[in-house]
């Protein structure tokens, strides 16, 4: 009687009697850039309706229709997730780059500029549409956001502006902006939501110029101190 004889593996699968098709290896899956944007994506939609303390990388991976070991993979953990997708709306590089690049003076002009064009272009809008909703809803959402911008983007402002107490400083500026959000693209309160953006640019600048260099109000600092400059 003669052998069988087993035929080599060329591509796809090769069965083996008793023991199901053995799968070739492909490495990462095909279309990994494509999953990672949808993961952030779903789950700013659910942190936004949820919170951050109400959604977990399980629903989230079950929204974005992957398991939650590709969660894990891109982002190591919730915590990375959330930070990743403020950061995927945000673009601190982009939005700072071309303010900090003019030096002090119209600074706060150049950042509420560069702040309502990344509100009005698509789809970022969309995005930090989803991460104001979900600050403002839910207190450790709340606590990220806050920490992140201040730290991130408004603290870089606030240590080039150069004046003391640049902590208050983009705690200040970052009260302006966020309202400034609120009222014109959330909540649409007219005539501020139809203005045209170098008209709010020339009636906000000069506030925040003014908290990033200007002198502070006593009571504004820390110890009781009167914020003026040495």
């Amino acid at each position: 009687m003669t052998a069988e004889r087993t035929q080599p593996v060329t591509g796809g699968t090769v069965g083996r009697p008793g023991r199901g098709p053995v799968r070739k290896r492909t490495g990462r899956r095909p279309g990994a850039t494509e999953s990672r944007g949808t993961i952030l994506d779903c789950a700013r939609r659910l942190f936004a309706d949820h919170g951050y303390d109400g959604v977990s990388v399980r629903a989230i991976a079950k929204a974005a229709g992957v398991d939650a070991a590709l969660v894990h993979h891109f982002f190591a953990s919730k915590e990375g997730l959330f930070n990743a997708s403020m950061e995927d709306a945000v673009r601190p590089e982009m939005i700072l780059d071309p303010v900090l690049a003019g030096g002090v003076d119209g600074l706060g002009e150049r950042l509420v500029r560069a702040f309502l064009r990344h509100w009005e272009e698509e789809p970022t809008q969309a995005k930090l549409r989803s991460i104001l909703r979900s600050a403002v809803s839910h207190p450790t959402s709340a606590e990220m956001v806050r920490g992140y911008v201040v730290r991130k983007v408004l603290g870089r402002v606030a240590e080039v502006a150069g004046g003391p107490h640049p902590e208050v400083r983009a705690g200040l500026v970052a009260s302006q902006l966020v309202g400034l959000a609120l009222s014109r693209y959330v909540v649409e309160i007219e005539p501020l939501a139809s203005l045209h953006s170098e008209a709010v640019v020339a009636a906000v600048g000069p506030n925040v110029q003014r908290y990033l260099t200007g002198e502070l109000p006593e009571g504004c600092c820390a110890e009781g101190t009167e914020g003026k400059e040495a």
